[in-house]
């Protein structure tokens, strides 16, 4: 490899002299069956384990509260079946899933990222709200966490957000970007679980971070692993370094 174009692939996150990849934690850190999706307990162990990123999945409260929630409602963890945006904050906090985890504020996820690991939002928040949004972006400068973080948006509030923070497009998407007025690379990321090595040898010309897509709804399926596997050895081959993973298949990177 030619001495210019590592320091390319160093510059832009594409590989990492301490570790051949870089790891963003699923759903809220290394969950498994003591650690819940976005519980405090698969946050320390993501911290733990060095990994790069988090990724947590962002909803709101009655109340207008940041949590940190991936369904819709709070029944598959917490045996409640209501939705997140019909419960006041008070009443999520008393919560707790079989193994006595709670609910997490968006805040108390930041608290504990700052200085030990950065993060990738998964906003699942419907509409768009400027004053909401702006909430969102004050707490993570708050803790230091803005400038290297990285958003999966949501259409309503992508012109919010374009500018602020990474957010992720396909390659088609980041093509018809480049030809926006005021359009930067540092802006976006790639973010796909089907990445070509033309895709990764185009995004690392332009400046382009690129992040795969190691998941699936029921990771500990046997048949999950298996298509896993597979896919990570594709997006190895083409050249991703950085990969949005379950911590059911970080094995398939080591």
């Amino acid at each position: 490899m030619k001495i210019g174009f590592l320091v390319v692939l160093l510059q832009f996150g594409l590989i990492s002299l301490a570790q051949p990849y870089r790891l963003i934690a699923h759903r809220g850190g290394v969950v498994d069956s003591l650690t819940p999706e976005n519980s405090m307990p698969a946050l320390q162990k993501a911290i733990e384990q060095n990994y790069w990123m988090v990724e947590i999945d962002l909803r709101i409260t009655a109340d207008s509260v940041l949590i940190t929630q991936h369904d819709r409602t709070f029944k598959r963890y917490f045996g409640f079946d209501s939705a997140v945006t019909a419960l006041p904050w008070s009443r999520i906090q008393q919560l707790r899933s079989s193994v006595d985890t709670r609910v997490l504020s968006f805040e108390e996820v930041l608290k504990a990222c700052k200085g030990r690991m950065r993060v990738m939002i998964d906003n699942k928040i419907q509409g768009m709200d400027e004053a909401l949004f702006s909430k969102v972006l004050k707490l993570m400068d708050q803790y230091g966490l803005k400038e290297d973080a990285l958003m999966i948006g949501t259409d309503e509030s992508t012109e919010f957000f374009r500018g602020k923070i990474k957010l992720s497009c396909t390659r088609k998407q980041l093509e018809e970007n480049k030809l926006r007025p005021g359009y930067s690379p540092a802006h976006y990321y790639l973010f796909s679980g089907d990445i070509s090595k033309d895709d990764v040898d185009w995004a690392t010309k332009e400046g382009i971070l690129v992040v795969g897509v190691l998941n699936h709804r029921t990771p500990t399926d046997p048949a999950a692993k298996l298509k896993a596997k597979a896919l990570a050895i594709k997006l190895k081959q083409a050249g991703v370094r950085n990969f949005q993973i379950d911590s059911a298949f970080s094995d398939l990177l080591n």
